[in-house]
C-alpha cells in the first residue's frame, strides 16, 4: 500500500480484518473527530464468518458461507442495525429445532418439550429442567464462580448421569469434540441464558447488514479495500505502527486494531513481548467444515436446524435446512440445507473438496427423510475455517489477553475475548464498539498528558 492511499488527515487508525468487529470499530472510530480510518481485508469479501455467497445467478439473495441468525436478545447488533436504518431488513421468525435421537427428530426449543422429551423418565425430565431454569434465571449471573468449574462434572451431577448423557453430553461433544471435559460452566451457563426461541435473519441475508454498515463507514470517512492481506505489524523507530501488505509498500499508522485470529496475530506481531504472544499460543479453538446443498425439494420439513449427536454415527454435527425458516423463492426455488461440523483444524476434512465431502455425507441424508434420492442435489459448496469456535477451559477469564497489547498503540479484539458469551455476530458487534471507544480514551488521555507536559515546562 502506498503512502498516498492512507487518509492523510487525523490520527491514522489501520483496522485489520474487514468481519463484523472491525467494520463496527471502523464506523464509531470514522464518525470521532481526529481519526483517518483504513480498513484491510485480506480476502475478496467483507463480512467475515457471516459473509454470502451467491450459489446461482438466479438467486436474489446471498446464503452465508456459515448458517447464521439472531437471537431476540442480541441487543448489540439490532441496536447498530437500528442506528444504521437498516430495521426493515430485519425479521424474526420462530422455527423449530430438535435433537436427532435414535433415528428421530425431537423438538426441543421451549422448556416444554424438553419436559416433554419421551426417552427420559418424569423424575430426570423434572431434575434436567430444574437444573436448567437454575442456569437461565439465577438472579446473580453468576458466571465467574462458573468459569471456576466444568460443566461435564457439574451438570452430570446435578441434572444427574442419564439426563446428562442423553441430551446435553452429547451436545458438548459435538461443539468441543476430544475437548468437550476441559469446558467450563460459564460457557454453558451463557449459552442457557442467550437462547431464544425466536431467531432473528436480514431479508438479503447478513451480507445486506455487512453491506450496510461498511456503507456507513465509508460515509463517515473510513477507507475500506478488500484483497489487503496484512503480512506484519512492527514497531517504526520514528513511533507508531508500520503495517507490511502483500506487494505493496509498507505504511506507518499511529495506532492499529487487529482483529484477527490469535494464531495469526501471533504471525503478525512478532514483536509483542513473549508473555504476550503465550497468551494467544494458550487460547484453544475449533475450526468448521460447512457444506451447503441445494435440493430439489425439502428434506425434513418442518425442522430448521437439527443437532446430531456423535453416539448417532453420523459424520456431522449439525444438519440445517435454512430454507425451513427462509422462503425457498429467494434461491431460485432451490431448498438449502447446511451440513456442518466443529473440527480441530487437523482434521482430514480440511483438506476434502465438496465433492469428496458430499459423497460422506449424502448417503446419510435419507435418515431424515427416507424419499430422499442422490438426484435431488442440483449444487454443493464447501466453506471451512480454522478459527470457528474458541474452547474455554477452567480458568479461561485469567488467560484471556488484554485488547489493549504491550505494543503502544497496538490493539488485539477476538472472538476468544466476548467470554463468557459465545462467538457471533452480536458479540463482534459489541466488541468493535467498545475497542473503538478504547481507542479514542486512549488517544485523548495520551494528548491530555502531551498538552499538560508541554504547559509544565512553559
Amino acid at each position: 500500500m502506498s503512502e498516498s492511499t492512507v487518509p492523510a488527515h487525523g490520527r491514522r487508525v489501520a483496522i485489520i480484518g474487514g468481519g463484523i468487529a472491525g467494520l463496527s470499530a471502523a464506523y464509531d472510530l470514522a464518525r470521532m473527530p481526529g481519526f483517518a480510518v483504513t480498513v484491510l481485508e485480506g480476502g475478496a469479501a467483507l463480512g467475515g464468518l457471516a459473509a454470502g455467497f451467491r450459489g446461482r445467478a438466479e438467486w436474489e439473495w446471498p446464503l452465508e458461507h456459515f448458517y447464521h441468525h439472531l437471537f431476540t436478545n442480541d441487543d448489540a447488533i439490532i441496536g447498530l442495525t437500528r442506528e444504521l436504518g437498516l430495521s426493515r431488513l430485519l425479521e424474526f421468525h420462530t422455527p423449530i429445532t430438535a435433537m436427532y435421537y435414535q433415528g428421530r427428530n425431537y423438538p426441543l426449543d421451549t422448556p416444554l418439550r424438553v419436559l416433554q422429551f419421551p426417552h427420559l423418565s418424569l423424575w430426570n425430565r423434572l431434575r434436567m429442567g430444574a437444573v436448567l431454569g437454575y442456569l437461565r434465571y439465577h438472579p446473580l449471573r453468576p458466571w465467574r464462580r462458573f468459569d471456576r468449574v466444568l460443566a461435564d462434572r457439574w451438570l452430570e451431577r446435578w441434572m444427574g448421569r442419564t439426563a446428562y448423557q442423553a441430551l446435553w453430553q452429547p451436545m458438548l461433544q459435538g461443539k468441543f469434540g476430544a475437548h468437550f471435559a476441559d469446558v467450563n460452566l460459564a460457557w454453558f451457563w451463557a449459552r442457557m441464558v442467550k437462547r431464544t426461541q425466536q431467531l432473528g435473519y436480514y431479508r438479503g441475508g447478513f451480507q445486506a447488514f455487512v453491506d450496510g454498515l461498511a456503507d456507513a463507514a465509508r460515509r463517515q470517512g473510513a477507507v475500506i479495500r478488500t484483497q489487503a492481506r496484512a503480512q506484519a505489524i512492527t514497531p517504526a523507530p520514528e513511533g507508531g505502527l508500520r503495517v507490511d501488505v502483500a506487494g505493496e509498500a509498507p505504511a506507518w499508522f499511529d495506532v492499529v486494531l487487529s482483529t484477527v485470529s490469535p494464531q495469526l496475530m501471533q504471525r503478525l506481531a512478532p514483536d509483542l513481548p513473549a508473555g504476550y504472544l503465550s497468551a494467544l499460543a494458550g487460547l484453544r479453538s475449533m475450526g468448521a467444515v460447512v457444506t451447503a446443498v441445494a435440493l430439489k425439494q425439502p428434506l425434513m420439513p418442518p425442522i430448521y436446524w437439527a443437532n446430531i449427536p456423535k453416539r448417532e454415527g453420523l459424520p456431522f454435527l449439525a444438519l440445517v435446512e435454512h430454507t425451513n425458516m427462509i422462503d425457498p423463492r429467494h434461491y431460485a426455488g432451490d431448498h438449502l440445507i447446511y451440513i456442518g461440523d466443529y473440527l480441530d483444524p487437523d482434521h482430514p476434512y480440511f483438506g476434502m473438496d465438496v465433492d469428496a465431502l458430499l459423497g460422506e455425507f449424502a448417503p446419510h441424508l435419507a435418515k431424515f427423510n427416507p424419499s430422499f434420492r442422490p438426484d435431488w442435489v442440483t449444487g454443493a459448496w464447501v466453506h471451512k475455517a480454522t478459527y470457528a469456535q474458541p474452547v474455554p477451559p477452567v480458568g479461561y477469564a485469567a488467560m484471556i489477553p488484554d485488547i489493549r497489547t504491550p505494543l503502544a498503540g497496538l490493539y488485539f479484539a477476538s472472538m476468544s475475548q466476548v467470554y463468557p458469551w459465545d462467538r457471533g455476530t452480536n458479540y463482534a458487534v459489541e466488541m468493535g464498539r467498545r475497542v473503538a471507544q478504547m481507542i479514542a480514551a486512549d488517544v485523548g488521555r495520551n494528548e491530555t498528558s502531551v498538552t499538560d507536559r508541554a504547559a509544565e515546562f512553559g
